[in-house]
């Protein structure tokens, strides 16, 4: 396929055009003139350099790799078809479609980029972290340095003894029955050649844990509502976790909040304060 330099510039030009600085969770700041978002505010959603996204814009440059393609469909909240559409206008075929796909759809995006104080995550069904908000990355780490099998936390489970530390040891046992079902309910649903079965057989070769649950054949053990977590400064935090499903992407939107007034409530506040003084 050969790149459409005109067709390219003009289509992003007006996906940023139409974007306000607060569908993407930036602020608009009180002088502002610009109608949609600025070229450098696009280029810093895309990962790119304003310089290079300028240049597309105005049909110059090289052509764009599959993969800075994809960013700009995720950092411009492109739906499906729109990052289809972007695909080949820059002279690649799309990606495939699917459950395993990491396209984030736009309106679980536009919820996500408004919660500025909550512990929040979009995972895939695998439980891939994609996107954390910086209370989320203060709350648990960043999730989405992991690469290769280690990307879902039920594979780390089972071979990280890190990522235990983050619950409450009395949890332990339930998180590793509900994470073999879950995979063993993915490897069933997307067959003996899907990234779930894979998982599923790399695990059964490192982890005599995971053998012993998964003989055991549980299938539907759903998470509970309250989670326990152990954070290394501000210790147990009991922390309600609420899940938006996207069944088109198959991915799911997690949002953690304490009741007001519990302890768990103020260590939030002040894991906010944490988290602040560890990005400085």
């Amino acid at each position: 396929m050969v790149i459409d330099r005109t067709g390219l510039a003009e289509f992003l030009r007006r996906r940023r055009e139409s974007l306000q600085p607060e569908d993407v969770g930036l602020p608009r700041g009180r002088r502002r003139r610009t109608s949609g978002l600025r070229r450098e505010e696009a280029a810093l959603l895309c990962h790119m350099s304003t310089d290079y996204y300028s240049r597309l814009e105005r049909e110059r440059g090289p052509q764009p790799s599959e993969q800075m393609i994809a960013s700009m469909a995720q950092g411009l909240h492109l739906s499906l078809d729109e990052r289809d559409h972007l695909f080949r206008l820059a002279g690649h075929n799309p990606p495939a479609r699917g459950a395993f796909g990491e396209h984030i759809g736009p309106g679980l995006l536009r919820i996500f980029d408004r919660l500025h104080d909550t512990p929040a995550e979009i995972v895939t069904e695998l439980g891939e972290t994609l996107r954390q908000t910086a209370l989320g990355v203060a709350l648990t780490g960043d999730l989405t340095v992991h690469t290769g099998p280690a990307r879902s936390i039920g594979y780390r489970w089972f071979t990280d003894p890190a990522t235990r530390r983050l619950y409450a040891p009395r949890d332990h046992e339930f998180l590793s029955r509900m994470f073999a079902s879950g995979l063993r309910g993915l490897a069933t649903l997307r067959g003996p050649g899907s990234r779930a079965a894979h998982l599923a057989d790399l695990l059964l070769a490192r982890s005599e844990e995971f053998r012993e649950v998964w003989d055991r054949h549980e299938v539907g053990i759903r998470p509970r509502e309250v989670k326990h977590f152990v954070h290394p400064e501000l210790g147990a935090l009991e922390l309600a976790c609420q899940s938006l499903v996207d069944p088109d992407h198959g991915h799911m939107l997690l949002v953690y909040t304490a009741v007001p007034g519990s302890e768990s409530h103020e260590k939030l506040r002040l894991l906010s304060v944490i988290g602040t003084y560890q990005e400085s």
